[in-house]
């Protein structure tokens, strides 16, 4: 069987994610991502009947199962001075971070 992810693909990868890997390592993560890769191709040959709703553990996930929305509160985190002054920059209050390029994939 052909490995999804090439080589060269897997480079690309890890280009894209800004990640230096030596060469064992990057191998042996491309090998593992092959292999899952596989899995998911295994899980999705299963046959499933389209009237089988969703389920969480086995439990059918509806109203009467499923925990009530947790209600949304704002807060500011006490340290938060001292986060800033972490920060290599900041403007108005809020931490600069740098641009992230965008580039079409193929």
């Amino acid at each position: 069987m052909t490995d999804k992810i090439s080589p060269e693909d897997f480079d690309r990868l890890t280009d894209l994610a800004s990640l230096e890997l030596p060469a064992d390592e990057a191998e042996y993560l491309r090998k593992e991502l092959n292999n899952q890769m596989i899995s998911i191709e295994i899980l999705e040959s299963i046959p499933i009947d389209a009237e089988i709703g969703t389920a969480a553990h086995g439990i059918p996930y509806d109203e009467l199962n499923s925990a009530a929305p947790r209600e949304d509160i704002s807060r500011q985190d006490p340290n938060r001075e001292e986060i800033l002054k972490q920060a290599p920059e900041l403007e108005d209050g809020y931490i600069v971070v740098p641009d992230i390029s965008y580039e079409e994939l193929d």
